[in-house]
């Protein structure tokens, strides 16, 4: 392969990877996962692990570099996912529960 295009390959690596970094950041910092989907977690780090063992097989670096790394930041998010309690479902308008909030929060 070309140096050039190992270079595109880098670059395109970086550049896919870079697009979890700022999810991942969002999700420490507010410590809220609640709305990120376990189904695309899920095949989402299975298929970079898969296209990193692809990589070893043909000898693509980039790929493997960009799939491993990112393979990280996916389980981070996973981890934050799976170790975060389910929030409470918020109470439905007009019922008893919805009613009671309302009063409690009138309250002075």
């Amino acid at each position: 392969m070309g140096l050039s295009v190992e270079f595109i390959g880098y670059v395109a690596a970086i550049l896919t990877t870079a697009a979890f970094a700022p999810q991942v950041w969002r999700t420490w910092r507010t410590r809220r996962a609640q709305d990120l989907s376990l189904a695309m977690l899920g095949l989402m780090s299975s298929g970079n692990a898969l296209w990193a063992l692809y990589g070893v097989g043909v000898g693509a670096w980039p790929l493997v570099a960009a799939n491993v790394f990112t393979l990280t930041l996916v389980l981070m998010l996973l981890a934050m996912k799976l170790g975060q309690r389910p929030a409470a479902p918020a109470p439905v308008p007009g019922s008893v529960a919805a009613l009671s909030v309302a009063a409690l929060a009138s309250q002075p």
